[in-house]
């Protein structure tokens, strides 16, 4: 106890020498309608030598400082009840588990199965979300990934994607009926699907350069695939649905339209050549005869090789980290995403 009244002591004296200074000034102050508070600490000292060199001491170490100021923004924050940042709240901690538990739910596995025993479904994943996204018009802010592409199937732009819808609604309704926090909408399991989708297009082109062996191919995308990119993605989860179809004439057939005419469309909504370019392979179902229609403009053409570029190297890394953003900014095309959405409530019990 001496000794912490010391320690008291000492530091009450480096603050009256602080606060006496000419070239110190504090800029963490009481709120103005505090009263001030002053803190008295005094030790009877133990002879009149120790008392006498007490009051003769007149100079502050630098330790002395830094424990001073240390103790001023204690004292501000104990008194005022203003936290200086931002606390954590334990909520939104358990919020953010159970979404992540609820993304890692077995339905992640039932795509890997689906695609593995359907590989032609790749495609059509990825164009479902593309088209999904791409109604969003920018002046009015309407349409968007909001998950009517499921009503507006018959457009000339969504043939050929009944299939892939037909096997969301059945999984759809596996994961409403056992995942905990659901059910999922429509705008999550779509974009989803064409997460899976491209997730299985790196592991494919990590097996091929392994030879066709899938255990080695597995192995070479854990290690030096971009599986860890994907976090920026898995954040959003909580897009909302519509039940409406979004305007019609806001999507283009991707395989008739022109490269200008596919820049055209990316750029009014924000994006560049260098994300039509990697995203190619949303763009037909042959990534390779995309890509040689979209390098004969000059804007697209030099992306179209670095991209090309990338996937014969053993990582990729350019190419799967910006599809992987260019992808998942699509996804938030007219989104304001719900953070808390597939959490759910925990009843607590108390124990005495």
């Amino acid at each position: 106890m001496a000794a912490l009244l010391a320690s008291s002591c000492a530091l009450s004296s480096s603050l009256t020498l602080l606060a006496s200074s000419p070239s110190f000034t504090s800029s963490a102050r009481l709120p103005s309608s505090s009263r001030s508070v002053g803190i008295r600490c005094q030790i009877a000292a133990a002879n009149a030598d120790d008392e006498e060199a007490s009051s003769s001491s007149s100079s502050v170490n630098r330790r002395d400082i830094f424990v001073a100021l240390g103790a001023s923004t204690v004292a501000v924050r104990v008194w005022s009840f203003s936290p200086m940042t931002p606390e954590a709240n334990a909520a939104d901690l358990i919020q953010r588990q159970q979404r992540s538990k609820f993304l890692s739910y077995e339905f992640v596995d039932l795509f890997w199965m689906i695609m593995q025993a359907s590989p032609e479904l790749v495609p059509d994943l990825l164009r479902l979300s593309l088209n999904d996204a791409l109604t969003y018009d920018k002046g009015s802010k309407t349409g968007g990934a909001n998950g009517s592409v499921r009503t507006e199937l018959s457009r000339p732009e969504n043939q050929g994607l009944e299939k892939a819808m037909n096997v969301l609604q059945d999984l759809k309704k596996e994961i409403d009926e056992g995942a905990k926090g659901g059910p999922i909408t429509w705008s999550d399991l779509i974009h989803i699907g064409a997460q899976s989708a491209c997730k299985r297009t790196f592991i494919d082109s990590a097996i091929r350069k392994c030879g066709g062996n899938e255990q080695k191919g597995l192995q070479l995308y854990g290690a030096y695939g971009s599986n860890g990119q994907w976090s920026q993605f898995d954040k959003l989860l909580g897009r909302f649905e519509t039940s409406e179809p979004d305007p019609d004439g806001r999507v283009l057939s991707w395989e008739k339209a022109s490269p200008a005419e596919i820049k055209e469309r990316f750029a009014n909504l924000g994006f560049k050549a260098r994300q039509v370019a990697v995203l190619s392979a949303f763009l037909g179902p042959n990534q390779v005869e995309t890509e040689a229609k979209l390098a004969t403009d000059p804007d697209i053409a030099p992306w179209v090789k670095k991209y090309q570029d990338s996937r014969k190297t053993v990582s990729q890394t350019d190419y799967e980290v910006d599809l992987i953003t260019a992808f998942s900014r699509l996804t938030t095309l007219g989104q304001t995403i719900n953070y808390e959405a597939y959490s759910y409530y925990i009843p607590t019990v108390l124990r005495f």
